[in-house]
């Protein structure tokens, strides 16, 4: 008896909102030379501990998430992966600020001007 077995595809572990998206595209058509998209890392900082980063990037880790959106790659850098699984990533913008907005399940606290988290 033969069995197959048939992988499906996993689901990225960010998802990101047309208006993301559309901020990604932005990006990558001002971007500088050499950049072949957008990266999404956790550096600590801050006093809750990790931060959300947004950056271009010119050249691709092993191990990074790679994601492709219609205005452009988008990437997360593979040692944040494990705090981002299940976020949705979106843009914002209003008349006083603009900016990537996070909803992260795994986050489980904050700092108080909202520059940091903890999980």
């Amino acid at each position: 008896m033969t069995t197959t077995t048939t992988k499906r595809p996993l689901p990225a572990a960010v998802t990101l909102t047309p208006a993301a998206e559309q901020r990604v595209a932005d990006l990558m058509a001002k971007a500088p030379e050499g950049a072949m998209g957008v990266k999404l890392s956790t550096p600590r900082r801050g006093c809750s501990g990790l931060a959300y980063s947004v950056d271009y990037v010119s050249e691709v880790a092993p191990f990074d998430e790679r994601i492709e959106t219609p205005g452009g790659l988008f990437f997360i850098d593979a040692a944040s992966v494990l705090y981002l699984i299940g976020s949705t990533m979106d843009w914002v913008e209003d008349d006083f600020t603009a900016g990537f907005v996070f909803n992260n399940p795994n986050a489980k606290g904050a700092c108080g001007c909202g520059e940091s988290f903890t999980v």
